[in-house]
């Protein structure tokens, strides 16, 4: 299963992400999932979101340099050693993680971490092998974290 991430190369200051968020608020593209990263002058957005080839089209049209990455989005158990039993699999079978966040679905039962790898085929075979669910970009999109809860 496929899922993509757009990773937005930045400069570090003030209204970078504004104008990110602005064309694709416009374009009416659901931000699922954000992560910013900086280095000195410059950093990243990595972006979820619910239509990655149309949010990536928009944002080249607008002239913000956007690229999409392929990821591999591992469902696991919000719970003490639930993210140590993932990394500890591609540990073993030395699999660099070049990048990675993660969200909670639901708390204390299902979360979410994206990994970006230089082999992201090989990577979901093996943790498919050990039982490992992985999501595609539909699913990502699809997700509704604590949709349970009435606040």
């Amino acid at each position: 299963m496929k899922a993509y991430q757009l990773r937005i190369p930045a400069d570090n200051k003030p209204g970078m992400l504004a104008r990110v968020t602005s064309v694709l608020a416009r374009e009416k593209i659901s931000i699922r999932a954000t992560t910013i990263s900086s280095f000195g002058e410059r950093g990243f957005f990595n972006l979820i979101v619910d239509d990655p080839e149309r949010a990536k089209k928009a944002l080249t049209r607008d002239g913000i340099d956007a690229e999409l990455r392929e990821v591999v989005a591992i469902l696991i158990a919000d719970q003490p050693g639930g993210l140590d039993k993932l990394v500890q699999q591609l540990a073993s079978e030395n699999i660099n993680i070049e990048n990675a966040y993660g969200f909670v679905i639901e708390s204390r039962v299902q979360a979410v971490f994206v990994l970006e790898v230089s082999d992201t085929e090989r990577v979901q075979e093996l943790l498919k092998k050990a039982k490992f669910d992985i999501l595609s970009s539909q699913a990502l999109a699809d997700i509704e974290p604590f949709h349970y809860m009435k606040y």
